[in-house]
């Protein structure tokens, strides 16, 4: 219910001992017209108010004639929500509770009720009344005998007055309710505030986190001027500045980047309101260029915009790249030599055989003889520069022992010396304790040779070229930084010269075969591809630093190895005797085929040739019981193999002995079963002195593991008479 609209309460409770009283109220309070109509009219003139026509109050009076009943029925009335609006109290009512002590009773319970104090005596001054009760605005004293009207308008204005205390109270209610209501929703507001700041403050901590602690160089810059607010660690490693350096100064004032690309950057965020990654260059405080990919977006602090700056340094990235590109480049490049060596070689074989053989002659006269020491020497150097390529292509056979670089540059100093000149100071430097690699001694003998030749020709004028060993020993950071690299140990050989030094585009491309800087005729271009294919073969690495006017050094890292130097002893070179043996010869390179052909008949061996492993076949089913060796090339056409052929061949018969050829290196041809040079494999090229004699041991160890079993093969011993 409205607060305002609240009925009016006419009941009035009289408390007096007396019953004639109690009769007289009733008189004046219970409804008489013409009483009524003159109190209202006296009403209205004292509100202000207009005087209804025909308005009639009536007043409900209710009678107690002790304290203790009139609290009681307040009480009751209360309880029943039918509260009294006034009361009539007697000061006297003996024997019980005189009017004060009664109204102090009655106020405990209902302190809205308005209260009259009826009285014929002094008992109380007003003074002493307002003393005792609580609340004396709600009193008032009524003088034995009291007026008819006087009674009328105390009754009429004590109820209005209950009335309108009652509306204000219920008023005050309404607002207290609503103060608290509004108070529970601000409390709750203001808890979410601060569950929202909380979080504000949560996701600012881990941001911050975040952006200091990231390993990508980030920054926060105002957008307007571009000064930098915050910069994380990794931003300060990658520029190489401090905090204090950084702060409050724009990327112009640090020369960080050019001035087009601060200018670009507004422009850009203008259009597509970010940037992600833009490469470019980024100037360190040392001087130096990375390359980054930059992101930017933008937020805003307040009403004031700004950048997040993501710098992702790619500069290693590119450089790894750009090694695995030149790896990539040099292993293909690494395959064709490899291929165009093998056929060389085969050419070369049939070349120096056929003049060998010539040279053999007694009939030749002294101008023919020399002519083909000619073609034989150049043969010979053709062999070498095939060599190069396969120590390029890492292809080249190789005689490894554990090897003493020391001893080894030791040896060589003498011959260095004449090979650089004069002018050219040598110095070679060594610990006292160098560990062992496992290599060939002939391999690395080129290297250093190619490198000192290198060094020479970089110094026209003269200079200094220092030779160094020093043991070594990679971790994983290491070999992050240089992809080529291994961990462990290993032995540097480091090759470094005073000369002229090289550019980044020459150091990127030196180590490609026939790649040379030297003028026309005074060069192959192959000397550092051999560096590199002989150093790869090794299982090592090369790395190279220069600058133009500053020289250049070559590192060469070679892994140690645990066993010891052997000690060589040369044997001396055997006679070559023949035999009447039958051998299946099988080449593809039809040249090749026949001049090993007419060697070996000229020897006294009955040859059977094939020009593939198919053809081979064929012949053994023809020859089976005759035939005491296979000499076969492994990499054929036709879809077989020298080694496929032999797999099939020997189950037949377990006697067979087999001498693989090739023009590649046994590691690579071999796959997984066992190549080895002097005892079931012949290099190409080779020469007929070394062909015959191979064929000859071969045949031989065969004979002795038959007698060693206690047995000969009838068949092929009268084959061989």
């Amino acid at each position: 219910m409205n607060s305002l609209t609240q009925p009016s309460n006419n009941r009035i409770l009289v408390i007096d001992d007396n019953q004639a009283i109690h009769d007289d109220f009733r008189k004046i309070l219970v409804s008489q017209r013409s009483k009524t109509m003159v109190l209202t009219q006296v009403e209205a003139a004292f509100f202000g108010e207009s005087s209804p026509a025909g308005f009639e109050t009536s007043f409900e009076v209710d009678s107690a004639f002790q304290g203790e009943e009139g609290l009681a029925m307040v009480k009751r009335a209360l309880a029943a929500d039918r509260p009294y609006a006034m009361a009539f109290v007697d000061v006297r009512m003996p024997p019980g509770w005189d009017g004060i002590e009664t109204i102090k009773r009655i106020w405990e319970v209902d302190p809205e009720l308005q209260v009259v104090i009826c009285t014929a005596y002094s008992d109380y001054s007003w003074e002493q009344m307002t003393a005792q009760v609580s609340q004396p605005d709600s009193l008032v004293i009524l003088k034995k005998p009291f007026d008819n009207i006087e009674v009328l308008q105390l009754a009429h204005a004590l109820t209005k007055k209950w009335l309108l205390n009652s509306q204000a109270n219920a008023k005050l209610g309404d607002l207290e309710r609503m103060v608290n209501f509004r108070t529970e929703e601000l409390l709750q507001e203001i808890a979410e505030r601060g569950r929202t700041q909380a979080a504000l403050r949560v996701s600012e901590e881990r941001f911050s986190k975040a952006f200091h602690n990231s390993p990508i160089p980030k920054a926060i810059q105002t957008l307007k001027e571009q000064r930098y607010v915050d910069v994380n660690d990794a931003f300060l490693q990658m520029t190489g500045f401090v905090r204090e350096e950084v702060i409050d100064r724009t990327p112009a004032d640090l020369q960080l980047w050019q001035p087009e690309l601060g200018a670009k950057i507004p422009q850009r965020l203008q259009q597509d309101k970010s940037i992600q990654n833009l490469e470019c260059q980024v100037r360190t405080k040392s001087g130096e260029r990375r390359t980054i990919l930059m992101s930017v977006e933008l937020f805003n602090q307040g009403v004031e915009p700004y950048m997040l700056v993501v710098a992702q340094d790619i500069s290693e990235h590119l450089h790894l790249e750009s090694q695995l590109r030149q790896a990539q480049k040099m292993e293909a490049v690494g395959q064709l030599a490899a291929g165009i060596a093998h056929d060389f070689n085969n050419l070369l074989t049939v070349i120096q055989g056929h003049v060998s053989l010539r040279l053999a002659s007694p009939r030749l006269d002294s101008e023919m003889t020399e002519s083909l020491k000619q073609v034989l020497s150049a043969a010979e150097r053709a062999s070498a520069l095939t060599s190069q390529l396969l120590a390029f292509s890492r292809k080249q056979i190789m005689q490894p022992r554990p090897l003493n670089l020391n001893e080894l540059i030791e040896n060589m100093s003498q011959m260095l010396r004449r090979l650089i000149g004069e002018y050219v100071h040598l110095r070679c430097e060594g610990p006292a304790e160098l560990p062992c690699v496992f290599a060939d001694p002939c391999n690395i003998e080129q290297v250093i040779m190619n490198l000192a030749v290198n060094a020479r020709d970089a110094m026209p004028q003269g200079g200094q070229l220092t030779v160094r060993t020093a043991p070594v020993e990679t971790d994983a950071d290491y070999v992050w930084r240089n992809p080529e690299a291994r961990a462990g140990r290993f032995v540097c050989l480091s090759v470094t010269d005073t000369g002229c030094g090289m550019d980044p585009l020459t150091k990127s491309r030196i180590f490609e075969p026939f790649f040379t800087t030297k003028d026309v005729g005074k060069g192959t271009g192959m000397g550092l591809a051999t560096v590199y294919g002989i150093v790869k073969q090794h299982n090592g690495w090369v790395e190279v630093g220069s600058e133009v006017g500053h020289g250049t050094t070559f590192q060469v890292f070679l892994p140690v190895t645990e066993k010891s130097p052997e000690i060589i002893v040369e044997k001396p070179e055997p006679l070559l005797p023949g035999g009447r043996e039958r051998i299946l010869m099988v080449e593809d390179e039809a040249l090749l085929r026949e001049l090993v052909e007419s060697v070996l008949v000229e020897r006294g061996y009955r040859v059977l040739t094939a020009s593939s492993a198919v053809e081979a076949l064929q012949i053994w089913n023809e020859h089976n019981a005759e035939i005491d060796l296979l000499l076969t090339d492994i990499v054929m056409p036709g879809g077989m193999t020298g080694r496929q052929l032999a797999e099939q061949l020997q189950p037949r018969d377990p006697n067979l002995k087999v001498i693989f050829t090739s023009g590649y290196s046994p590691e690579a041809v071999a796959g997984d079963f066992a190549l080895q040079e002097g005892i079931n494999f012949l290099p190409k090229p080779y020469h007929p002195r070394t062909l015959v004699q191979m064929v000859r041991n071969c045949l031989d160890e065969a004979k002795r593991e038959r007698a060693g079993r206690g047995g000969v093969d009838l068949g092929k011993a009268a084959a061989n008479e």
